[in-house]
């Protein structure tokens, strides 16, 4: 039974408005809820980047609220070093690739306050779930050796999510735009007297009817709620609900009515139906002075049931767009997750000099449930079962580190971290193209794997102004069930490898900020197709390899103006070996660059920014021309280069009340953000106004 989400944002609205109205005059000690930090929340902006040894940003609420996003890949196509393949503009699925991976086939690490959201890390399908970036007061991004501590899939690096915490009292957002966009968010929360103990809400409920006509209705609800136990330890927990009816599919426009500037829903009657339930609870320990364990205990179960339609292909050729049978099926699947991580901090000064240990282990189960439903246009979402499996992972990693400050300029950190997962796959029922059951389809099989990822970073003080740092780790992101265990065959495949080395400069020279970051990733053991041995079809025989460069140049023109301005070029991202070697990878542009122009004076502040993506192949074959029919398959073709402007502006009207604006899209620039059985369109200009009112 589905929840009513617009009834338990009312009562959890009314709870948290309760407890506020008794904290208006208690004291402000500003507890907040014990969490594993990815980068951590000791010292200002600037001295937790410098302790790390790769490239890091770090994006607080001031920087979010600024850009007014729909989404996570918002803020995230803003970062240096990030493409994001948007398949509609509230993201709803997670496409991202981090230098010069395909953001077709995400290599990155996804957490939410240092928990993985992505619904299968071990047995794949770890698009499904992208959190929403209305719950959001900060965003986290570690690249380089300092993501050792993570794991699995963090070839690309670490992006970390971190939540809010409401504040005393209640405040109120609304958005309103194109498309019949109507949103609304409700930050509640109240602490005690003693400031020891805290409750709160955050609870969003957004309607659209889309670009394109591609409508959604998203419901996101959080509740979170920690006390100080007493002086040595801390308790937390958060319990949240996110649920979404998107009318969205793999079918994108063809080609002529996308050069004509249609806009219609190429798959009007496709769904993509999605909740979440998850808890998260912390603990924290203070030993000592020098000594802290933190343990994150966490579970989630998530569903995602995808209706699609079938096609008439001759029709479709001839009438120049998608033809629908009445032919309906539905691929449904369910995720459920549960672990444990903890986390020992220890300070202390072996061999003469400061120190910080940490030591690691994490245990985590994985399982989903796959169902494959034929139904018609007449029972809608109902019919015949044809295919059932399950798919089980375990997995149990433990991870040390040691950061050796050598000198006051000189810190080395080296660290190791052992993955070690066994997969499993029972394939319960399967029938053919006709219906019929096929026994001998049937059955289940495992396989496991160990991974060895050592690495070694360090930070080097060149100058006041200048800080150098660098590394090499070795990182490793998992074959899922249906390749690993393909055919019910054990593929004996190890995990993807790369070997990963990095090398930057980052400082401050009065009203300028600055960051150069050079990057190479050795990838040695990628999967392919095709094996010598007959009774296998898959195989680690794939190499590719990627090196460009990362920079970052921030400056206080005067008069209330700013700049901040990035760019990525990525001038090497091919397959080395196998059928595809010398071509690029999908998804890959060259150059990525944004330019942010703002303006704050009083009350008032503006941006004016422009992002820029470089062209890219939709397709390892690296074809050139996007198809003008059906066809079959995924989609290829090169996708040219583009440039898009986005106007901001914010006014503070009073200490309670805020407006906001925004105009996107500001040229109203035609462009393709992907590509898959048809083209993905860039959404045209859009209008939004937005309000703030804070009790």
């Amino acid at each position: 039974m589905r929840l009513k989400p617009l009834y338990v944002m009312q009562a959890l609205a009314i709870a948290s408005i309760s407890m506020s109205a008794n904290a208006e005059t208690q004291t402000t000690t500003q507890f907040k809820m014990p969490a594993l930090q990815v980068v951590g929340t000791e010292g200002s902006k600037e001295e937790r980047i410098s302790r790390q040894t790769g490239a890091v940003v770090l994006i607080d609420r001031e920087e979010i609220e600024r850009i007014q996003p729909t989404s996570t890949e918002d803020v995230l196509r803003r970062v240096p070093g990030i493409n994001a393949k948007t398949e509609e503009e509230s993201s709803v699925v997670s496409n991202i690739g981090i230098r010069g991976l395909s953001a077709s086939e995400s290599k990155s690490l996804i957490l939410e306050d240092g928990v993985p959201v992505a619904p299968g890390l071990f047995i794949g399908n770890d698009r499904y779930f992208n959190p929403r970036i209305q719950r959001m007061e900060g965003i986290e991004i570690l690249k380089g050796s300092s993501s050792l501590r993570y794991g699995p899939s963090t070839i690309g690096g670490v992006i970390n999510y971190q939540t809010k915490t409401p504040d005393d009292g209640v405040h109120v957002s609304t958005r309103f735009g194109s498309f019949n966009t109507r949103e609304a968010t409700l930050e509640a929360g109240g602490r005690t007297e003693s400031g020891d103990s805290f409750a709160g809400i955050v609870a969003t409920r957004a309607l659209s009817d889309g670009f394109m006509d591609k409508d959604y209705r998203m419901s996101d609800i959080m509740v979170k709620a920690g006390t100080k136990l007493n002086e040595n330890h801390s308790l937390g927990i958060k319990l949240s609900y996110y649920e979404n009816e998107a009318n969205i599919s793999y079918r994108g426009m063809f080609l002529n009515d996308y050069k004509a500037g249609r806009t219609y829903n190429p798959a009007p009657d496709d769904y993509f139906l999605t909740d979440r339930k998850a808890i998260d609870v912390n603990h924290e320990w203070h030993l000592s002075d020098n000594v802290t364990l933190t343990t994150l205990a966490y579970w989630s179960e998530m569903s995602r049931d995808y209706w699609r339609y079938g096609v008439n292909t001759g029709a479709s050729n001839a009438s120049g767009r998608w033809v629908y049978t009445d032919s309906l099926n539905g691929n449904n699947r369910s995720f459920e997750r549960y672990g444990v991580e903890s986390r020992l901090a220890i300070d202390h000064n072996l061999f003469g000099i400061t120190n910080e240990t940490e030591f690691g282990i994490r245990y985590m189960q994985e399982e989903s449930d796959d169902k494959t439903i034929g139904a018609t246009r007449a029972n809608d979402r109902s019919g015949r079962l044809n295919n059932h499996l399950r798919d089980k992972a375990d997995s149990i990693a433990g991870y040390v580190q040691n950061r050796f400050e050598i000198t006051d300029r000189l810190a080395v950190t080296p660290g190791l971290r052992v993955e070690s997962y066994e997969q499993k796959r029972n394939t319960i029922l399967v029938r053919n193209a006709s219906g019929v059951l096929l026994p001998a389809a049937t059955g289940s099989e495992k396989t496991n794997n160990t991974e060895v990822l050592p690495g070694i970073g360090a930070t080097y003080q060149l100058i006041p102004e200048a800080q150098l740092y660098g590394g090499v780790y070795k990182a490793f992101s998992p074959a899922s069930n249906n390749v690993a265990l393909e055919g019910l065959t054990d593929q004996k495949l190890d995990g993807q490898r790369s070997v990963n080395y990095e090398l930057g400069i980052r400082g401050a020279v009065d009203r300028m900020s600055y960051e150069l970051t050079g990057f190479y990733m050795d990838f040695d053991n990628l999967v392919v197709t095709g094996n010598s041995d007959p009774n296998l079809s898959q195989s680690n025989a794939g190499e590719s390899k990627h090196y460009g460069l990362e920079a970052a140049l921030g400056y206080e023109l005067g008069g209330g103006f700013s700049v901040d301005t990035n760019l990525t070029w990525v001038p090497y991202s091919r397959f080395e070996a196998g059928e595809n070697s010398g071509n690029r990878l999908p998804y890959s542009p060259k150059f990525l660059a944004n330019v942010a122009l703002n303006y704050t004076q009083g009350k008032f502040s503006s941006s004016l920014t422009a992002h820029h993506r470089g062209e890219q192949y939709g397709l390892e074959t690296n074809e050139e021309n996007i198809p003008t029919g059906a066809g079959g398959g995924i989609w290829g073709g090169l996708m040219p280069s583009y440039t898009v402007y986005d106007l901001y502006a914010q006014y503070q009207v009073s200490e309670q009340f805020r407006v906001r604006g925004a105009v996107k899209n500001l040229t109203d620039k035609l462009y393709i953000t992907g590509l898959r059985q048809g083209i993905y369109v860039g959404p045209e200009r859009s209008f939004e106004v937005g309000f703030d009112y804070s009790f």
